[in-house]
């Protein structure tokens, strides 16, 4: 019975091992930019989440997605940016809209 009670005891282990074990990493997406005005910045992307992560000026901002016409439109704390086929541009704290490349 020892035998018995000692295979039920590894069964529930590795059972609980599989449904506790660590959980895959989120896909994301990284992509730095600098633009015609001088600013550089990177914004990331995660799979399950429909914001944007701005890293510019030495600070981090989340960017709610917006509707847009044509391409990603995504604005907050006085940035927005869209991120479309043709051309990314970036307007932030009151200065005029700059065009964007990836770098």
């Amino acid at each position: 019975m020892s035998g018995h009670k000692a295979a039920i005891s590894v069964m529930a282990i590795v059972v609980a091992g599989v449904f506790t074990g660590p959980l895959p990493a989120a896909a994301q997406t990284f992509q730095s930019y600098r633009c015609a005005d001088g600013t550089s910045f990177i914004v990331g992307f995660y799979q399950y989440d429909s914001r944007a992560f701005l890293q510019v000026d030495g600070r981090a901002i989340t960017l709610k997605k917006r509707l847009g016409l044509s391409g990603g439109r995504y604005s907050g704390s006085g940035v927005t940016l869209v991120i479309g086929r043709a051309r990314t541009t970036i307007r932030h704290v009151k200065r005029p809209v700059t065009a964007c490349e990836l770098i």
